[in-house]
């Protein structure tokens, strides 16, 4: 079965109350219609149709990709006008419709939905509500079959009474579709084109309207304000917790942990409250990361320890390895197998060898640093002159002394020592001992100045 999809995206969100258009508000880190378009692309369309109007530029830009035609409505009449105009791009055999604003429809739900379409019928997504003021209900005849979709504000009182409502969400055999939505009229309280009448005209033709009842209410529904959008987001979140644990990770608490991108996670892995995880990071086995940390775009390799407080971005942990707390870690850092990185140290762009330590108040950059060298509290490498940066290089071994300036580039040979306070400028020879620092002075009975 061939297929197109549309995306609705082209409201302006006026109860946001924000500049921004609403499909680019963000769910999870990334944009409501990045969402949909990521679940859209899962079912391998022929082609997916954006229907952009309120922001259609910056929406354009944000999202522009290869397998995403966008298509402008330039005024906002109805949903049924806004179909329209994706309709001379549409080609494939059927037609799905879903809306940039109902971030979290899973692709498994479209994929039931759409077994039930044929050439006989079309394809509806309803959801069963205890309160559903707002949604257009679901009229069904005395034998269960689906006749016609009356929006909330053009309901009578018998029929605000139906707790069965509209999704929003149908697919169509593209030809049949084409001519329903040349037929709308905007003769309703709205003077708007509503898709959902294309259900009576369905009937009417003999198709039949099949349906698919969303399980989850919280998958189908739209962001119109900001308390909707928080709503969203702790559904978002608890539903990424529920996946994690069920694939043996341990949340302390799963209503505090926040999963903004991708992750892979091993066995027994063990994670505090109010961590959050962005971009692609992949966590293997045993792996512990204390509360309050910040990861992104890294690797955590087994057996890792993540203290308390700790920002990693980019950055490869090895196993056994462990970092923080308040430790940050930039791109480029690697830390190798049993390597230490204690509190309030930097790295960037540094690679830690097996078992060498950085305790505590020490800022490495652009360094490659030898198994078993240990690093003094206060150190950093003097890596950027203003317009370049250079390297600073350490052997194995290594003993670098409080408080020393390493004013790259600079290479330290296996087994050397700088002695505490000093300022390295030139090469230290394997074995030897560096101490570059002013001459201490005592001036006896020196007057303390007094106050005037």
């Amino acid at each position: 079965m061939s297929l197109d999809i549309v995306i609705l995206a082209a409201g302006q969100g006026t109860r946001m109350r924000s500049a921004l258009p609403k499909v680019l508000h963000p769910i999870a880190g990334q944009s409501m219609l990045a969402h949909v378009l990521n679940t859209a692309r899962r079912l391998k369309p022929s082609s997916i149709q954006v229907v952009i109007g309120h922001g259609a530029e910056l929406v354009r830009e944000q999202l522009a990709a290869e397998d995403v035609n966008f298509v402008v409505q330039s005024e906002q009449l109805g949903t049924g006008h806004a179909v329209a105009q994706a309709v001379p791009h549409l080609t494939a055999e059927n037609t799905l419709v879903l809306y940039g604003d109902v971030p979290l429809i899973e692709a498994a739900t479209l994929e039931s939905l759409l077994k039930q379409l044929s050439a006989d019928s079309m394809a509806l997504l309803t959801v069963n509500l205890d309160n559903p003021a707002g949604y257009g209900r679901i009229v069904r005849n005395a034998a269960g079959l689906v006749q016609a979709i009356v929006e909330h504000k053009d309901a009578s009182p018998e029929q605000l009474h139906i707790c069965e409502g509209n999704t929003g969400i149908l697919a169509a055999p593209r030809q049949q579709l084409t001519d329903w939505l040349g037929r709308l009229s905007n003769s309703n309280a709205q003077g708007e084109y509503y898709l959902t009448d294309i259900i009576a005209m369905a009937v009417t033709d003999g198709l039949t309207v099949a349906t698919e009842t969303a399980v989850d209410a919280m998958e189908v529904q739209g962001a119109n304000d900001r308390l909707q959008l928080s709503e969203l987001e702790r559904h978002y979140q608890l539903r990424a917790a529920r996946r994690l644990m069920a694939q043996g990770i341990t949340l302390l608490d799963p209503a505090r942990f926040d999963l903004r991108g991708d992750v892979t996670v091993g066995r027994d892995v063990l994670i505090d409250i109010n961590v959050i995880l962005q971009g692609r990071v992949d966590i293997a086995d045993h792996v512990s990361i204390g509360p309050n940390c910040v990861i992104k775009d890294s690797i955590l390799r087994t057996g890792a320890v993540i203290k308390a407080n700790s920002h990693l971005d980019g950055a490869d942990v090895g196993e056994n390895a462990d970092c923080g707390p308040f430790a940050r870690l930039r791109p480029g850092t690697v830390l190798s197998a049993r390597a230490h990185v204690g509190n309030f140290v930097e790295l960037k762009n540094t690679h830690l060898g097996e078992d060498a330590k950085a305790g505590h108040l020490t800022y490495l950059g652009d360094s490659e640093i030898g198994a078993r060298t240990n690093i003094g509290a206060g150190t950093i490498t003097c890596n950027y002159d203003g317009v370049n940066k250079s390297k600073t290089i350490m052997g194995t071994d290594v003993f670098i002394g409080s408080n020393s300036s390493l004013v790259a580039p600079v290479n330290l040979g296996d087994g050397a020592t700088t002695g505490a306070g000093s300022t390295i400028t030139t090469d230290v020879p394997a074995d030897a001992l560096a101490v570059g620092r002013a001459r201490q002075r005592n001036l006896n009975n020196w007057p303390r100045p007094k106050k005037r």
